[in-house]
C-alpha cells in the first residue's frame, strides 16, 4: 500500500527552502554536479527542515557541506546508524546538525534534515556528485537533473515504512532553481538541447572544444531538467588515468591510480544487416493509474498509455515469422493476455493486438515484482532466446528487490527496460537493463516513444555478443584490480565502461593495453585500445570516485545475495570502502555537526517537511492515492485553505488548483480499494496516426491486403488504387508495394519507427519471387505522386 500523504504538505507552515542553485561541469562524458540549497528561518521557534529528493541512481555523492553565517561545516562519511545517533544527539543538546542518507530501498532518492535552524537564521547547504552521462540513440549523452519525485509504490505486505516522501503539484513548489553547465571535451562540440528554455550556447575557445550554457531567466523548478549533448565523432575509445590521492595509504583504491577506459565496440557489416529469425519476445507492460498521465505532463500530450499501445502496435507488426511471443501488463495485479508465449502468427497477432487496443491505466498502484516472478517461472524455449522488454513509469519502492531477481534470471533473457515520463527511477530503469545484459532508454518531454523502443528492438533481434573477456597488457612492475563488474552485454556503438585499479610504478613514458574479446555470430573479435600511464592532468578524484561507486553497487548486491550467510562481513566492507572514499552507499551517510555553537538552541524544534515537485497533470492519479480516497484529497486541500495555514504567497493559487482538483473529480470514477490508483475518463479519441492507420493493416507474415482499407490509408479511393494495378501484379504484391512507397515517399522522418516492418515486408516480396516488380514501383509512384526507386525500398 502507498505510504505518505503529499497533499497535507500545504497544512504546514512556509517551508524553510528558498533556492537550489545548481553549477555543471561535463567533461567528454562525465559529469560534476554541485547543488548548493538554500534555507532560511522565518518563523519564532527552531526548525528542523527535511527534504526528500531524487537524484540520478548511478549518482557518486561525493561531498556534503554547510554554511552557517561565517562557519562552514564539512560532512563526514559515516556507518549510517551511527550518523543518524550523531545528528540526533546534536539536536537533543540544542546544537546544529545536517544529515544526508541514501533511501534503504532505492539509490535514487536522498533525504536531507537540517536541523536546529534558529529563528531568523540561514544555512547554505552543498551537495556535489558524480555520473556518467548516458549515450543516446542519437549519440547525444544525456543529462538529467531531477526536480520531479513521483510518489513511490510500497507492495502490500511489504515491510518497512517506506520513503517519507511530501509532494506538491509543481507549480506550486515554492523554490526557485538556477541552473549553469560548462562543457568541455577533446573533440568539438556540436549543439547541446534542452527540455526546458535555454540561453544560446556560448562557445569559450575557437575549436569549439569548450561552451557554456544556462537556463533561460524565469524557469520554475517544475520538471526534471534535460541536457543532450552532441559531440563530433562521439564514438572514439579513450582511456584517462588519474592519479591517487597523495594523502591516502599506497596500495589503496584512493592511493593508487585509476583508469576509466571507454570502449564503442564496432560490429561487421555483415552481422548488422542480418537479424535473427527466432526469439521469444516478453512485453511487461506497466497500467498503474499514473500511466494515465501525459509523457510531457501537460493536459494535452499523449497519455503514456495511449503511446505505450501505439508502441506495442509497430513492435507485434516487426517481429520474425517464427518466433514466440507474450505480452503482461500490471499494477496492483498482474495480466497476460496468453497462459504462456505462443508462436507468432496471424491469428495470435490478431488476437494480441485486439487486448491492446483495451489496454487502460486501470489496475492501480505499480507492483512489478511479481509478474516478473511469474515470467521467470516460465520455462525457456528451446533455441528461442527469450527478450523482455519492460515500460513503466518506475514509481516502486522495492527497486533493489526488482534489480535483484533480474540479475539473479540474467542467464536465462536480455532485459530491455523504458521509463516513461518526469520521475521515472533512473535507478530502476538503468538497473534492470545492466543487471539484464540490455539497453536502457528514458521517454520525457516531448520524445516519441516508438523510435527509441524500435531501436532496443534492433538491438534484441541481433546475434546475442557471447563469450566476452577483458585482458591488459601492462608494464610488469604495474597490477590491475578490475573494479567493474564483468561485462556481459555488448550492442553496436554503445559505449562499456570499465574502471580499474592500478598498483605499482611505472615511467612517465609507459604504456597500457586493454582487450576485449567477444564472439559474435559465430566470429571471435577483438578491440585493442593502447593508453599512457601517464596521469591526466586537473581531474581532481573523480575517476577514483566513480570507480568506487562502481565497486560499492556490486558490494552492496553481493551483499544482499548473500545476507544470511555473510554475517555483516560484506557490510563492514562498504563501510570502509565508503568511509575511505567519501562516497556514499546505502550502509553509510554523510554527518555534520556544528560543534561551535556558543550556546544550545532554546525552545521546541518544530518540523517541517519540504515538498518535491509532483506533475500537475499527474497529481491527481500519483498523489491522490496516498490519502485514504481521493475525495479526501480534495477536502485537505479546501481544509488547508479554509484554515489559511498553506504559505500566504500562493493560497490563491491554492483556491484556484482546489476548484480545478473538484472539477476533475468529477470526471472521474473512483476505485474501490482505498490504496490504488482510480482509472481516468475516457477522452475523446483523436483521429489516428496515418502511420499507425497503415502500419495496423499489415499482416503478420510482412504482407499487405488490397482493400478500402488500405486505399483510405494512402489517401486514395479503392477505385483508384483498382485501376492502377498492373494487370500480372498480385493483389497483394501491388499492395505491399503501394504501402512501402508511401511509407518512403511520405514517413522518412520516421523511418526508425518503420524500418524493421519495411524489411519484413521486403522479405515476403523476395520470398515470392514476385513478378513485374519494376512495373508495380512505377505505376504506385504515378498513383501516390512519389519518386522512390527500386532499391530504395530493399527490392
Amino acid at each position: 500500500m502507498m505510504n505518505c500523504c503529499g497533499l497535507l504538505t500545504l497544512q504546514k507552515e512556509p517551508v524553510p527552502l528558498k533556492s537550489i542553485e545548481v553549477e555543471l561541469e561535463v567533461r567528454d562524458h562525465v559529469a560534476t554536479v554541485v547543488s548548493t540549497l538554500n534555507y532560511e528561518n522565518k518563523e519564532d521557534k527552531p526548525l528542523e527542515a527535511v527534504f526528500v529528493f531524487p537524484l540520478p541512481g548511478d549518482a557518486a555523492v561525493c561531498h556534503f557541506s554547510a554554511q552557517v553565517g561565517q562557519t562552514q561545516i564539512v560532512a563526514e562519511v559515516k556507518e549510517k546508524q551511527k550518523a543518524r545517533e550523531e545528528y540526533d544527539d546534536a539536536l537533543s543538546s540544542g546544537q546544529q546538525a545536517f544529515l544526508l542518507e541514501e533511501s534503504d530501498e532505492s539509490p535514487d532518492i536522498f533525504s536531507l534534515s537540517v536541523g536546529s535552524l534558529p529563528p531568523g537564521e540561514s544555512a547554505s547547504i552543498r551537495l556535489e556528485y558524480v555520473t556518467e552521462l548516458a549515450v543516446q540513440a542519437d549519440d547525444g549523452l544525456r543529462f538529467c537533473l531531477p526536480a520531479v519525485l513521483n510518489p513511490r509504490y510500497q507492495p502490500q505486505g511489504s515491510e518497512g515504512a517506506g520513503v517519507q516522501v511530501t509532494s506538491v503539484p509543481a507549480s506550486l513548489v515554492p523554490y526557485s532553481l538556477s541552473f549553469s553547465a560548462r562543457v568541455s571535451s577533446p573533440r568539438p562540440i556540436s549543439k547541446v538541447e534542452s527540455n526546458c528554455s535555454l540561453d544560446p550556447l556560448q562557445y569559450l575557445n575557437t575549436d569549439q572544444t569548450q561552451a557554456t550554457v544556462k537556463l533561460a531567466a524565469g524557469h520554475k523548478f517544475d520538471r526534471d531538467v534535460e541536457l543532450l549533448i552532441y559531440y563530433k565523432d562521439a564514438h572514439q575509445p579513450t582511456a584517462v588515468v588519474e592519479a591517487g590521492q597523495a594523502s591516502a595509504e599506497p596500495g589503496s583504491l584512493m592511493g593508487d591510480p585509476v583508469v576509466m577506459v571507454s570502449l564503442y565496440p564496432e560490429f561487421p557489416q555483415s552481422v548488422m544487416s542480418s537479424t535473427a529469425s527466432c526469439g521469444e519476445f516478453v512485453f511487461l507492460v506497466d497500467r498503474s493509474g499514473s500511466m494515465d498521465c501525459a509523457t510531457n505532463n501537460s493536459e494535452q500530450g499523449e497519455s503514456r498509455i495511449s503511446s505505450a499501445r501505439d508502441t506495442l502496435l509497430l513492435l507485434l507488426k516487426s517481429l520474425p515469422m517464427g518466433c514466440y511471443f507474450n505480452i503482461y501488463s500490471f499494477g496492483s495485479s498482474y495480466e497476460h493476455i496468453f497462459s504462456k508465449s505462443v508462436e507468432y502468427s496471424q491469428k495470435t497477432m490478431e488476437e494480441a493486438l485486439k487486448k491492446v487496443e483495451e489496454m487502460k491505466a486501470d489496475l492501480g498502484g505499480t507492483e512489478i515484482l511479481e509478474p516478473l516472478k511469474h515470467i521467470y517461472s516460465q520455462p525457456c524455449i528451446q533455441n528461442q532466446p527469450r527478450q523482455l522488454f519492460v515500460f513503466t513509469d518506475g514509481e516502486v519502492e522495492n527497486t533493489k528487490e526488482v534489480i535483484d531477481l533480474v540479475k539473479k534470471n540474467s542467464g536465462s533473457h536480455r532485459c530491455f527496460s523504458f521509463g516513461i515520463g518526469e520521475g521515472a527511477s533512473s535507478a530502476l530503469i538503468n538497473g534492470m537493463a545492466k543487471e539484464g545484459g540490455g539497453h536502457a532508454q528514458f521517454i520525457t518531454g516531448t520524445d516519441r516513444m516508438q523510435p527509441k523502443v524500435m531501436q532496443s528492438l534492433r538491438f534484441a533481434l541481433q546475434p546475442a555478443v557471447v563469450n566476452i573477456s577483458v585482458t591488459w597488457d601492462l608494464p610488469k612492475e604495474v597490477s590491475v584490480t578490475v573494479l567493474s563488474a564483468p561485462i556481459t552485454a555488448l550492442f553496436q556503438g554503445q559505449r562499456s565502461l570499465i574502471y580499474a585499479q592500478l598498483t605499482g610504478q611505472s615511467s612517465e613514458a609507459a604504456e597500457g593495453c586493454v582487450m576485449l574479446k567477444y564472439s559474435l555470430a559465430g566470429h571471435r573479435s577483438e578491440n585493442q585500445l593502447h593508453f599512457s600511464l601517464r596521469p591526466a592532468e586537473d581531474t581532481g578524484l573523480t575517476v577514483h570516485r566513480l570507480g568506487a561507486r562502481t565497486l560499492i553497487r556490486s558490494l552492496e548486491m553481493e551483499e544482499r545475495e548473500n545476507r544470511e550467510e555473510q554475517h555483516g562481513g560484506m557490510k563492514e566492507k562498504v563501510v570502509q570502502l565508503s568511509v575511505q572514499s567519501g562516497v556514499s552507499s546505502s550502509f553509510t551517510a554523510f554527518i555534520a555537526v556544528n560543534k561551535d555553537n556558543r550556546e544550545a538552541i532554546q525552545g521546541p524544534l518544530v518540523q517541517r517537511n519540504i515538498p518535491t515537485a509532483l506533475a500537475m497533470d499527474c497529481f491527481i492519479s500519483s498523489a491522490a492515492y496516498r490519502t485514504h480516497s481521493c475525495s479526501e484529497s480534495y477536502v485537505t486541500y479546501k481544509a488547508c485553505i479554509k484554515k489559511k495555514s498553506a504559505p500566504l504567497p500562493i493560497i490563491g493559487t491554492l483556491q484556484k488548483f482546489s476548484q480545478w482538483v473538484g472539477d476533475r473529480l468529477h470526471k472521474k470514477r473512483f476505485s474501490s480499494e482505498a490504496s490504488q490508483d482510480f482509472p481516468a475518463a475516457v477522452p475523446e479519441q483523436p483521429p489516428r496516426d496515418p502511420l499507425l492507420q497503415l502500419v495496423s493493416l499489415q499482416e503478420a507474415s510482412g504482407c499487405w491486403l488490397l482493400d478500402p482499407a488500405l486505399a483510405a490509408a494512402l489517401g486514395k479511393t479503392d477505385e483508384e488504387v483498382e485501376k492502377s494495378k498492373p494487370e500480372k501484379a498480385s493483389s497483394e504484391v501491388w499492395a505491399t508495394i503501394l504501402a512501402l512507397i508511401w511509407l518512403h515517399g511520405f514517413k522518412m522522418d520516421a523511418k526508425d519507427e518503420w524500418e524493421l516492418l519495411a524489411v519484413k515486408a521486403a522479405s515476403w516480396l523476395q520470398a515470392h519471387k514476385a513478378p513485374c516488380v519494376s512495373e508495380c514501383v512505377d505505376a504506385g509512384n504515378v498513383l501516390l505522386g512519389c519518386s522512390v526507386k527500386k532499391e530504395a525500398l530493399g527490392l
